[in-house]
């Protein structure tokens, strides 16, 4: 059987882990021919997997449209494809195959709505992507998708049945080398391994961290994964913390080695309002660490019943900064 995979998306994060779990399951499965279709991640071809690297879908909104609707199909024609599995939330269109559509964009399905001035790229994956991906929920064979919330809060928005939905939580396959163990030292670190989008909510983290330094609580240190230059508004929060003084360090990117160490020595602040599933809360789960989390659906359907949270309003620093001191 040839199966073919498309996921020109999928770049970094957790799209990325999703592409590479893919992956290694074709590399292990030989009954199987396996073609992934995707754009700048360097995948290794083997006997059984084929890959298809198309990089120029990167360049512009217009490049992946032109992809989407032009190419992909005659690429399942050329390759006579039994099956597609389709990463990037749509299926291809105009193709007479088996589709398996995995969904793990989550801003069509969340009760947040972003206007036009609020946030152009939203506005238009809520607005119209998300019309796109409703059609593609109800034309596929089968649809997955990471928490049983994100199952539902589809089928609240698209008239489709049920019995297409595989819940599949995303496949963790680390060691831990090392758990949590509380640090000893002056100043108790807090993480959080994130992207820079405004959703990730950063600002709640920094104006609680404000507010612990106004009340004379200096005893701790804030990691962010963002380099301080990402867009507009991290650019702005980086400026507050470095004239507010705060004690928080913009690190950058991070090997993923190295984000498993700092789950060893630190609290997980997971500040995000909008996630499919949220995945640096289950690694910080595995290596035994404290975890501060928003208080939202797929934060619940991953730590409930761990005894080592807390849950906070996303929207208030005032509750994120109780739940900081508590933690000192």
């Amino acid at each position: 059987m040839r199966i073919m995979i498309f996921d020109v998306p999928a770049e970094n994060g957790g799209a990325l882990t999703i592409l590479n779990q893919y992956y290694d399951e074709a590399i292990n499965n030989q009954e199987n021919e396996w073609i992934f279709v995707i754009s700048t991640p360097k995948l290794i071809q083997h006997e059984n997997v084929k890959i298809l690297n198309y990089p120029w879908t990167k360049k512009s909104w217009f490049h992946r449209l032109y992809f989407d609707t032009c190419v992909a199909s005659k690429l399942v024609d050329l390759h006579n494809v039994d099956e597609v599995i389709s990463l990037q939330n749509v299926i291809v269109p105009n193709v007479d195959v088996k589709q398996t559509l995995y969904v793990h964009q989550s801003l069509p399905f969340v009760e947040k709505r972003y206007s036009l001035g609020e946030d152009l790229k939203f506005w238009v994956y809520q607005n119209i992507i998300s019309r796109k991906i409703f059609k593609s929920i109800q034309s596929a064979d089968s649809v997955i998708v990471q928490t049983k919330w994100m199952m539902n809060a589809i089928l609240n928005k698209v008239n489709v049945d049920e019995s297409k939905f595989l819940i599949q939580q995303p496949k963790l396959n680390i060691q831990v080398k090392k758990i949590y163990k509380r640090y000893e030292g002056d100043n108790q670190l807090f993480f959080y391994p994130s992207s820079g989008m405004i959703y990730k909510n950063h600002e709640v983290i920094v104006n609680a961290s404000k507010l612990l330094m106004s009340q004379g609580i200096n005893n701790f240190k804030i990691i962010f994964t963002l380099r301080g230059d990402e867009n507009a508004h991290i650019i702005k929060l980086k400026e507050y913390v470095i004239a507010e003084k705060l004690p928080i360090e913009f690190i950058g990117p991070i090997d993923i080695n190295l984000v498993y160490d700092f789950y060893s020595r630190s609290t997980l602040i997971f500040a995000s309002y909008i996630e499919t599933f949220g995945l640096p809360m289950l690694e910080a789960k595995m290596h035994m660490s404290p975890v501060i989390a928003t208080d939202c659906p797929f934060s619940h359907e991953i730590l409930d019943g761990y005894e080592r949270v807390s849950f906070f309003d996303p929207f208030s620093s005032h509750n994120l900064a109780k739940l900081i001191e508590k933690s000192l």
